[in-house]
């Protein structure tokens, strides 16, 4: 596994950059040789925000891209929340998908499917002209089943997800519902 590290207004020292390798490199081990894990180091500057210290981790697997973000008043500590919380997810994402693939082809695969993963996150910008779009993001999207994609939208814990429908290759979007269940929008 490809780690990067990069701090964003701070220094990475070499004593953090090999604490992070320590914590995260062991989740390598749970998935594709070929993933790539991005560690982000920052430090908010509100000087009301009293868990200043962050570090927010994206790894690109074959499949989902998986994302955590941790907080604290140290950054050590920071990089040690955001190793538990990618661990949950990485071992979340593998028993799913093991279970997924077991029931759907009978048989275990080493490897999940290649699936792409699509997120457009919009900001609101208060203006006297209503709301401005202020991020713009351009994805390629692959034939899946619905179940596939909520499988996808658990693993990278957003409130919905862009898909091509496999059996009517529409481009369809996958919500959570506040009562926990999921919606789909289908074209018509």
């Amino acid at each position: 596994m490809n780690l990067q590290v990069k701090g964003r207004n701070i220094a990475v020292t070499e004593a953090l950059r090999s604490y992070a390798e320590e914590k995260l490199v062991k989740l390598g081990k749970n998935l594709n040789s070929a993933s790539t894990m991005e560690l982000e180091l920052f430090c908010e500057k509100n000087p009301s925000i009293a868990d200043n210290q962050v570090a927010e981790v994206t790894i690109f697997t074959k499949g989902p891209v998986l994302r955590a973000k941790g907080a604290s008043s140290d950054m050590y500590a920071s990089i040690d929340l955001v190793a538990d919380k990618l661990s949950r997810q990485v071992k979340k994402f593998r028993s799913k998908l093991v279970s997924h693939n077991a029931h759907v082809r009978g048989s275990l695969p080493p490897e999940p499917t290649e699936a792409e993963l699509a997120m457009a996150m919009a900001e609101e910008e208060e203006s006297g002209e209503g709301p401005e779009i202020v991020k713009t993001k351009q994805f390629g999207i692959k034939p899946m089943a619905p179940e596939e994609a909520a499988l996808q939208m658990e693993m990278i814990g957003h409130d919905f997800f862009v898909f091509r429908n496999a059996d009517s290759n529409d481009t369809n979007v996958l919500y959570r519902r506040r009562d926990g269940n999921y919606g789909l929008i289908e074209p018509k």
